[in-house]
């Protein structure tokens, strides 16, 4: 299955994961589908069937509501039955709507607090220094996570650390909970903050593109003495016209039989 294929199967599944259940956080699922398919098929270190490997490298989402998508990754990789994806966030099950390293395989972190998970990345990273057991950690933000402070204290602590085996995303889809981002609470100038910060950007102008993205990660794995952020532009939603098309009414939407079938039927190109 080559890159394209993956991330409609993986798209198809996200759809269905949030159809079944009937409501979920589709949009920002979504939009880091092809920053997923990159990172697992071509550049991670993971063994689905020991998920826990201590050389392993790890993915961090800190924007944990993305998890519908990590998920559907992670069981198209073999990490769980892929009868699993229909139990999102359901009673008892071992998907919840953020992720959650407890309870579901393949999770290297537990997220959804804002902030927070990419605080562990860094910790993680430094630790893995520590150690000398070379391994990548990878951690996937949000621009509207990226209005809390907690990301600027880490990013300072990461970049005095020269943590050069920390490669982070941030997905930049131009939308949160409550609105655009640049009307909520711009981020702008967000390269020049991160230089600023002491790490070495790469600018992505379609987040969407596999070929873009793997092209942002050659450049990022080179990188030495300091951390590497790849600014991503994606479409929240992408990939499935009508929920493009709900704008920032896509961070977390219904999904009826009839919307999940037109889904399906789009998703099948």
């Amino acid at each position: 299955m080559n890159l394209k294929e993956f991330c409609l199967q993986v798209r198809r599944d996200i759809v269905q994961e949030i159809g079944t259940f009937g409501v979920g956080h589709i949009g920002g699922s979504f939009s880091i589908v092809e920053i997923l398919a990159v990172l697992y098929k071509n550049y991670m270190n993971f063994d689905p069937k020991n998920p826990k490997k201590e050389s392993r490298d790890r993915l961090i989402v800190s924007k944990g509501h993305s998890g519908p998508a990590v998920y559907a990754v992670l069981a198209n990789l073999g990490f769980f039955d892929k009868s699993w994806l229909l139990n999102l966030n359901k009673p008892g099950t071992n998907l919840p709507s953020h992720c959650d390293m407890n309870k579901t395989p393949g999770i290297d972190m537990t997220t959804g607090s804002l902030g927070q998970g990419f605080s562990c990345a860094v910790g993680i990273a430094l630790g893995s220094k520590l150690k000398n057991d070379k391994a990548k950690i990878y951690t996937i933000i949000g621009d509207g996570e990226s209005q809390e402070g907690q990301i600027w204290e880490a990013t300072m602590f990461a970049s005095h650390n020269k943590l050069d085996n920390l490669i982070a995303f941030l997905d930049y889809n131009g939308a949160q909970i409550d609105g655009k981002t640049n009307e909520v609470c711009s981020i702008e100038p967000v390269a020049e903050k991160w230089k600023a910060f002491g790490w070495h950007v790469i600018e992505v102008k379609n987040g969407n593109s596999c070929e873009e993205i793997n092209d942002a990660l050659k450049i990022a794995q080179n990188i030495k003495n300091k951390p590497c952020i790849i600014i991503a532009k994606t479409v929240k939603g992408y990939g499935v016209s009508f929920i493009e098309k709900a704008g920032v009414d896509n961070h977390s939407m219904n999904i009826s039989k009839e919307q999940l079938e037109l889904a399906l039927e789009e998703l099948k190109k």
